[in-house]
């Protein structure tokens, strides 16, 4: 079938603004029906996320060409095995950017954002059943962890999907394909943060405010966030941070339990190392550009006890995890869409890019339709 979709032709070499250069081409390619083990899915929103911006800036090489998004939710049109039991047309589903395959030790020990296997399809720009679903003018277009959310439809691995309540507004469902996911779930999974302990953020975007609502939800005192934005700042506190400070008054609020970094880049990774307490806890889920390196003292490790972890996909379970995040949603507990900053249609796509480069948006989503 013919789709409309977000085209990325090159990586790296892009001149701001995008809205000018238009790095995202918004054209008609063909999109296969899905093999067994798929879905075809209708993308009813999706959500502008730093690891898309990484993509077309270089920080984040990806084979060209490249049809972006990751984040989304979607109702099911097709299932690619009419005895998938799973999964029916007609269902809601959240899409996130890591497949697994379900039999590898990673996924044999729970921990599927580990997956070998789904790391290498999302490296190599393919699903995980092989190959790509996505052309222009019969040429092969890859695809963006497994899930290409900046378009119409898109064919992913059932693996990529979590059915949810037809209730969920699609523009709150999105975020929890990754900013929750990843946010909330670097607080409750990776860190396991526990009732009391206090907790600091470095960087308040979509995934840094998931974490300090997650960090508020998990009973954390006090959370205290890490921002430049004065905008984002100022967020924070009525999300229910005690402190928001600009990143040159950090050095005036006392060391943290556990520090939560998610900027992606390594002189901030190394601010929230020192930020830490002795016996503290610093978890990392920004990511930085791979030419940067990072460094601490050795003999911190040992002489005060840190632990510095990273978290991918928020160590979470899609399938455990996104339900029991949109209970909290429901309960109060967890107030995502306060992060929402606009809804726009997919043919904005590189202004929204120009308004994420400049530190002006937590979440904008994108509606195809």
């Amino acid at each position: 079938m013919d789709i409309t979709a977000a085209v990325l032709t090159r990586c790296g070499d892009n001149q701001r603004p995008y809205g000018a250069s238009t790095p995202l081409a918004v054209k008609t390619v063909r999109l296969d029906d899905p093999r067994p083990g798929e879905l075809l899915v209708r993308i009813d929103a999706a959500g502008i996320c730093h690891s898309d911006l990484s993509v077309i800036n270089g920080d984040r090489p990806r084979p060209m060409p490249m049809a972006l998004g990751h984040e989304a939710a979607g109702t099911v049109v097709a299932v690619g095995d009419p005895e998938d039991t799973g999964f029916a047309a007609g269902d809601r589903v959240v899409l996130v950017f890591l497949p697994s395959c379900g039999q590898c030790p990673a996924c044999a020990a729970g921990q599927g954002y580990l997956c070998p296997h789904g790391a290498a399809a999302n490296g190599e720009g393919r699903l995980m059943r092989g190959g790509r679903r996505l052309s222009f003018l019969g040429e092969p277009i890859n695809h963006h962890l497994g899930v290409s959310a900046f378009a119409t439809h898109a064919v992913v691995d059932r693996r990529s999907a979590v059915k949810i309540d037809a209730d969920v507004p699609v523009e709150v469902a999105a975020l929890f394909g990754c900013a929750v996911l990843t946010g909330v779930g670097a607080v409750m999974n990776t860190a396991q943060v526990r009732p009391g302990e206090s907790l600091r953020v470095y960087g308040l975007g979509g995934v840094g405010l998931a974490a300090l609502l997650g960090a508020l939800a998990a009973g954390a005192q006090p959370v205290t966030a890490i921002d430049p934005s004065p905008e984002k700042r100022a967020l924070a506190l009525e999300l229910g941070a005690a402190q928001a400070v600009a990143p040159d008054e950090a050095a005036t609020l006392p060391a943290a339990d556990v520090v939560i970094e998610t900027v992606g880049k390594a002189a901030v990774l190394a601010q929230a190392y020192a930020a830490a307490r002795r016996g503290g806890r610093i978890v990392t889920v920004g990511l930085p550009n791979p030419s940067e390196m990072l460094t601490i003292p050795a003999v911190s490790l040992v002489a005060d006890g840190k632990t510095l972890m990273g978290s991918y996909m928020g160590s979470s379970i899609p399938a455990r995890d996104i339900p029991r995040y949109i209970a909290l949603w429901r309960a109060g507990r967890l107030p995502v869409d306060r992060l929402l900053t606009s809804t726009s249609p997919l043919s904005k796509i590189n202004e929204l890019m120009d308004v994420l480069a400049e530190g002006k948006a937590v979440r904008q989503i994108v509606t195809p339709f």
